[in-house]
């Protein structure tokens, strides 16, 4: 496999969401080096991104009680402003100019896993977007204090039911365990002495703020992770961050989610280093630059919404655009994920689990309805004859296999089919 090609595919499908038509033959002339450089390249402005308007998403108040006038109108609002969240955050996807802004808001919405699902407001959902977002690239601890205010975290993981008397330690064991140590850098003991300190939060959920009460709230020192303080939420937050697991673990994170979910992270990588000042951009910046991303044995699936959104971006569709967002959103649904229903604490599986019989079928089926949609204006302006060697160019892909190429040519007379074959091969949905 051509070594360029195969970089600079994972630069595209990764650290990015795909390429538009011409994209790819552009950072192909361009080369490695500099294609690497403009994805990590913030710009100053995203023009595609500015093209989204941002959804309106206003505090709808306290839930009514059941069977009173007020509940309908109350759920329908909940229900339109949940589906317009989830619909913009796909458009700023598909249409965003720097791919890695948007990708690393989606990473990171997986690592601080939190569901609509139980959250139930959309407001304290978009609140934390919004957060996620400010610190994709910046400051981990920064975004970690952030996170211990947010919310919808807090209620996802109980935190407004914590008090003095009775501190409840789901918090404070994610907090360690998913979210910023990782799994046995901690003990039993340093979970209780954390949860006393993340006691009194109060929430006023709808409105999405947080408060700390102090009649609600253990002031007493305690002992974590061997040294003890008075602790505050956020300079227990600065004091976990700045413990050398946590680069370890933000590393492993990264790795992955970017290069390898079945590969164990090597020891050596340098993005642990790179992530010392816990500033986030320079370890994705060598992630990006690490031997892995050529080495073919690095494959990694795209997840439903990464494959969805890379589609939209070759097909040049727009999610709101399509023809029925709740038929949309009940395709994603059918593959297993939606923005910001994530299935629990952990965040969205990956490898394997993305490639069942019944998901084929569903991707198959999603697969047919986009197309229907697009008039298929790059594919089309390929010549026939040179159509199954330059559609890898359309759609990023580093290389058919023998496989996929036969079954391409057996479609060339049908532009749609042809599109199916191509957005549902194995080479289009694992990114080699």
């Amino acid at each position: 496999m051509n070594a360029k090609r195969l970089e600079i595919a994972r630069l595209s499908h990764r650290f990015a969401f795909g390429p538009r038509p011409g994209e790819f033959a552009a950072a192909l002339a361009a080369g490695v080096s500099a294609t690497r450089q403009k994805v990590l390249t913030v710009p100053a402005t995203d023009a595609g991104a500015a093209l989204v308007a941002n959804p309106v998403i206003t505090d709808l108040g306290v839930r009514p009680k059941p069977n009173t006038p007020e509940i309908i109108p109350f759920v329908t609002g909940m229900r339109n402003q949940t589906e317009q969240l989830t619909i913009w955050w796909l458009d700023r996807m598909a249409m965003s100019d720097h791919g890695l802004s948007e990708r690393m808001a989606w990473f990171w919405h997986g690592h601080w896993a939190t569901s609509i699902t139980k959250v139930d407001h959309p407001l304290a959902m978009y609140k934390q977007n919004q957060v996620l977002r400010q610190y994709a690239l910046g400051n981990f601890a920064a975004m970690s204090r952030a996170m211990v205010n947010d919310a919808a975290l807090q209620y996802w993981l109980d935190g407004q039911t914590s008090t003095a008397k009775a501190p409840n330690e789901n918090l404070a064991r994610e907090l360690m365990e998913l979210f910023i140590l990782g799994v046995n850098r901690y003990t039993e003991d340093d979970v209780k002495a954390l949860a006393r300190v993340l006691t009194g939060y109060q929430l006023s959920l709808n409105a999405a703020t947080v408060l700390v009460n102090p009649k609600r709230r253990d002031m007493g020192a305690v002992i974590l992770l061997g040294q003890s303080s008075t602790f505050t939420a956020e300079s227990a937050s600065d004091y976990l961050v700045a413990k050398a697991d946590c680069a370890t673990f933000i590393a492993e994170r990264l790795w992955y989610r970017f290069i390898s979910s079945t590969e164990e992270m090597p020891k050596n990588l340098s993005a642990v280093g790179a992530f010392a000042s816990r500033e986030v951009a320079p370890a994705v910046a060598s992630l990006a630059q690490d031997g892995a991303m050529s080495n073919p044995k690095y494959s990694m699936v795209k997840s439903p919404v990464e494959w969805f959104i890379s589609a939209c971006r070759a097909l040049e569709l727009t999610p709101s655009k399509l023809i029925d967002s709740k038929q949309l959103i009940n395709h994603l649904n059918k593959l297993g994920q939606i923005p910001f229903y994530p299935p629990n604490v952990g965040g969205w599986p990956a490898a394997e689990a993305w490639l069942s019989s019944a998901s084929a079928q569903y991707r198959i089926a999603f697969a047919s309805w986009l197309i229907k949609q697009s008039p298929l204006r790059a594919l089309n302006e390929i010549p026939v004859d040179r159509r199954v060697l330059a559609s890898a160019d359309w759609l990023g892909v580093a290389q058919w296999s023998p496989r996929t190429q036969a079954a391409l040519r057996n479609a060339l007379g049908d532009p749609q089919e042809f599109t199916l074959l191509a957005l549902c091969s194995p080479e289009y949905v694992v990114s080699a």
